[in-house]
């Protein structure tokens, strides 16, 4: 489908780099596209940023029916423009569709979609260092309807927005907060979904985490309360004794695709992995007996985020001497340089842009 561009009558201040926060400044421009059971998914368009007008009624405000996806384009030294891994987005977008009875994208399409608006909003993608543009593709339900149902009309969009660090503390370590009061998801529900009620169903957890004074909650099962599962905003890595391990992709764990970034780069340096089961006593006793050598996230806000301490309970453990450790020193340097092109692409994650 052609994909219709309306200019904009003016455009926006460009911001200073240097003073970039996450998610507070947008572009000039925003992709739309339509859905409903006649024509499919029509009316391409790429238009003036602006407020989408929906009725009271409309469904993703009552029910919640949403995905959405993350991913960033990125500055080369050369002034080139390029994205990272945007297929796998779009792919774990429809299967977040599924799971919501939301109408499937054209992945190609999409994706020549997102080219071209990242292309037309080229000077905003910023050239400081460990800058990007930051990508949000999003499906919402249209439809005016006080009902639970799966909605029959559907709007995509795409808006941007450069960005800095996603943690104010950057690279440096960060401290996680344990959870065991509240749960986010369990298996056969929307943990695996990238959807909006996911998130909302972190927040209170993280708002105490907040007042405890840590960055992150890091959740455990729903069932028993014990085996670890994510981050609110990231997967969760364990360096014990030379071995990288994670918890395994179970249903109610979304499937990041830095996490498989990061598992694909340690298996070709030939270290370690095990994606498998792992619970919080686990990691209490590696800590006791000197094994656990680390703890970092991972997400694409974020990339590698180093973890310096947890809290579980009234226990607090700290790693790295507040250090940022070589494992996750090395896979932030290898990601970045990939993204950044400062290095080759030896995985064929590097979508060109411009």
């Amino acid at each position: 489908m052609p994909i219709q561009i309306r200019k904009a009558d003016q455009l926006k201040p460009q911001p200073d780099q240097s003073k970039l926060g996450f998610g507070t400044i947008f572009t000039d421009y925003m992709f739309n596209m339509d859905y409903n059971p006649d024509k499919g998914w029509h009316h391409p368009r790429i238009e003036p940023f602006a407020p989408i007008s929906m009725d009271p009624s409309t469904m993703v405000l009552h029910y919640g029916q949403s995905v959405f996806e993350g991913l960033k384009a990125y500055r080369t030294g050369s002034g080139a423009v390029q994205l990272f891994r945007p297929r796998d987005n779009f792919k774990r977008m429809n299967r977040s569709c599924r799971m919501l009875c939301i109408p499937e994208i054209d992945e190609a399409a999409v994706l020549d979609a997102l080219k071209q608006l990242v292309s037309l909003e080229n000077k905003w993608v910023p050239s400081a260092e460990e800058t990007s543009l930051y990508i949000r593709p999003t499906i919402i339900a249209m439809d005016p309807y006080l009902g639970v149902r799966a909605s029959f009309t559907y709007r995509f969009f795409i808006i941007l927005s450069p960005v800095g660090a996603y943690y104010p503390e950057g690279f440096d370590p960060v401290k996680i907060w344990v959870s065991d009061d509240h749960v986010r998801a369990v298996r056969g529900g929307m943990g695996e979904a990238k959807t909006a009620g996911n998130y909302a169903a972190s927040l209170l957890a993280g708002d105490k985490a907040h007042q405890e004074g840590y960055t992150q909650v890091l959740w455990l099962d729903g069932i028993t309360r014990k085996n670890i599962e994510e981050v609110g905003s990231m997967n969760i890595f364990f360096v014990i004794d030379d071995e990288l391990i994670t918890p395994a992709l179970n249903g109610s764990i979304l499937p990041g695709i830095t996490r498989d970034s990061v598992l694909a780069l340690a298996r070709s340096w030939d270290m370690k992995v095990t994606e498998g089961q792992i619970s919080i006593d686990e990691i209490i006793s590696a800590h006791a007996s000197g094994r656990l050598q680390e703890i970092f996230g991972s997400g694409t806000a974020a990339v590698i985020s180093p973890v310096g301490e947890l809290k579980y309970g009234d226990q607090i453990i700290s790693v790295t001497d507040g250090k940022v450790g070589p494992v996750a020193q090395k896979l932030y340097q290898t990601i970045t340089d990939i993204q950044y092109g400062r290095c080759e692409d030896p995985m064929g994650w590097v979508e060109p842009v411009s």
